[in-house]
């Protein structure tokens, strides 16, 4: 084990302002072809595999998954591997690949289970934030497995989230630049405003019903409230990793995902939104996971 500060890229403070010199604002422009470039590639190769197939898919997503577990142990224990973290891999690989063989309940007892022994392997070691990291990389991709494998819909239910988050975020930005006005949560996320936030969920609103026109006999109504939902959770869930982050005084989990950090950063939003969108699914319809999104129960 090493000194956390060998390990994440610390907080930045005041004096640290990208905006106080040339030279770093033309660093910014870089960052920000990088961080384009690479969110274009995760993004291309993610809807490339979603739509050849649900074991591609599903395998790519336990590698994900798997890659995440690192990075939740490196920021809770300050720690690259131990037996925790094979346990965390394990049980969120485990049970991606459960659901795509179609027992999805069995991927989510293999969480449970691994959750239970990574707390007790990891007593003094912030042990309950180490076993609700099993949850939360281990639960979203159970859901997102159990949509896709939802035919004929699976595929256009993924898309929806999908489409709610990057119109989530994008409406929050647009609308925080234009309107402005009171801070949603200044000690957590310093530029997040309640404009950015109600700018959220009504454009994930509208985009649900709109995405709702394309799918045959689609309930426009219950799309939009779905994916009004979804946009605030969207919203918390990069909230809430902030928080986190901040707990732990580091600025990104990792440096796999040039310009974004590491993937629980770049996958904050939609990690919150495939768990909510699975436990509504579950509520509404859990024979039918994709279709409850688009129809209700």
């Amino acid at each position: 084990m090493s000194d956390k500060s060998a390990r994440h890229t610390e907080m930045p403070g005041p004096k640290d302002d990208p905006r106080s010199t040339a030279p770093q604002s033309n660093f910014d422009s870089q960052e920000l072809k990088s961080r384009v470039l690479s969110g274009l590639v995760l993004a291309l190769v993610t809807l490339g595999l979603l739509w050849i197939g649900s074991w591609p898919f599903a395998i790519f997503i336990a590698a994900v998954a798997i890659v995440m577990s690192w990075e939740w142990s490196r920021l809770v224990r300050s720690i690259d591997h131990d037996i925790a973290f094979i346990v965390h891999a394990a049980s969120a690989g485990f049970g991606t690949l459960a659901a795509a063989y179609g027992t999805p309940a069995l991927g989510l007892i293999g969480l449970v289970i691994g959750a239970v022994i990574v707390f007790l392997l990891t007593q003094g070691r912030h042990a309950l934030l180490s076993a609700a990291g099993v949850i939360y990389v281990g639960f979203p991709s159970v859901a997102l497995i159990w949509l896709r494998n939802d035919e004929p819909l699976g595929f256009l239910a993924v898309l929806f989230v999908c489409l709610v988050v990057w119109v989530s975020d994008i409406s929050a930005y647009v609308s925080g630049r234009v309107v402005g006005g009171p801070k949603l949560w200044p000690e957590l996320s310093p530029n997040k405003t309640w404009a950015g936030f109600l700018g959220a969920v009504v454009g994930s609103a509208v985009a649900g019903a709109l995405f709702a026109e394309f799918v045959t006999g689609g309930v426009v109504v219950t799309a939009a409230l779905t994916a009004l939902v979804l946009g605030g959770v969207a919203q918390l869930g990069d909230l809430a990793e902030s928080a986190l982050k901040r707990h732990f005084n580091v600025k990104d989990v990792s440096g796999l995902i040039p310009g974004h950090g590491g993937f629980m950063d770049r996958l904050d939003s939609i990690v919150a939104v495939l768990a909510c969108a699975g436990i509504l699914a579950l509520i509404l319809d859990p024979n039918a996971p994709a279709r409850a999104l688009f129809f209700g129960g």
